[in-house]
């Protein structure tokens, strides 16, 4: 596991990303991919906030839309409407909790991060909101820009691609000059795993990831549970742990910084024993 040293400063925290950091996921919504990440009741959502720090995540990442091929949109509004009170009911019961928004909504990022939020998570990297950029930048928050090949609801309609890879870098050349240039001073790059790709571009993208430490940006990698696991190895959302377990291994070998899990305990202990390796 070679990894650049990067850290992030988040409210007042450093994450030191040295050594690389669990993203515990937090679903408000009826409406993810995976069941048992939904969660919509306050008490329930302070609940797994807890439990996931308790197993060792760094980050909680809230989401109050599903981005799943096909999606219902949900409007900015509802988002706020959901994820302010988890933000307070959060920060309340944890006060060092360390929050991670997941919208592409310029307005929910600006009033989850006044709310107590330290980082913004967005699948479309501006290009579903022409404010978002400005935003962060002004904000002076972490950001987190994906690529994705259309839209949430087009994204896996015969995803196309020359050279993925190649694509998917020269994307980010482009899109982490525009990060700088809008002032955000810490760029995380996340080649979205399942947005807009096939299962041979996902591992395509996953063989060389590596090659993404040339934009010397930390780099995010989502891969729990996904279709490119379980449609593989003809199962589902349910029976994917141990080939997400597989797959986060492969990522941190390739030098990722961040994962963004939804089983926080294994993830960490995966992240673990790799560091111990590396340490011999």
């Amino acid at each position: 596991m070679n990894i650049q040293p990067y850290t992030l400063s988040c409210r007042g925290q450093l994450v030191d990303l040295s050594t690389p950091v669990v993203m515990g996921i937090i679903n408000i919504t009826d409406d993810s991919f995976y069941a048992e990440s939904r969660s919509r009741h306050l008490q329930h959502i302070i609940e797994k906030a807890g439990e996931h720090l308790a197993n060792g995540a760094r980050i909680l990442d809230l989401g109050a839309q599903s981005t799943r091929p096909g999606a219902v949109t949900v409007g900015a509004q509802e988002e706020l409407d959901r994820l302010l009170p988890a933000i307070h009911g959060i920060i309340n019961h944890y006060p060092e909790a360390i929050i991670s928004v997941d919208t592409y909504y310029a307005a929910v990022a600006e009033k989850t991060v006044q709310a107590g939020a330290a980082i913004i998570n967005d699948v479309s990297a501006g290009e579903m909101d022409p404010d978002m950029l400005a935003t962060a930048g002004r904000l002076q928050v972490p950001y987190i820009a994906m690529h994705m090949k259309g839209t949430p609801a087009t994204m896996q309609k015969d995803p196309q691609y020359d050279n993925v890879v190649r694509e998917v870098l020269d994307y980010f050349i482009q899109k982490t000059a525009q990060c700088r240039a809008a002032g955000i001073n810490d760029v995380i790059l996340d080649p979205g795993f399942g947005f807009g790709k096939t299962i041979a571009h996902n591992y395509t993208l996953l063989r060389d990831l590596n090659l993404f430490h040339i934009l010397e940006c930390p780099l995010l990698v989502g891969v729990s549970r996904k279709s490119m696991i379980y449609r593989l190895l003809n199962t589902t959302p349910e029976a994917a742990l141990n080939g997400t377990t597989v797959i986060h291994t492969l990522a941190l070998q390739q030098g990722a910084h961040l994962l963004r899990v939804h089983d926080v305990k294994e993830a960490a202990e995966t992240v673990k024993l790799l560091q111990y390796m590396h340490s011999l």
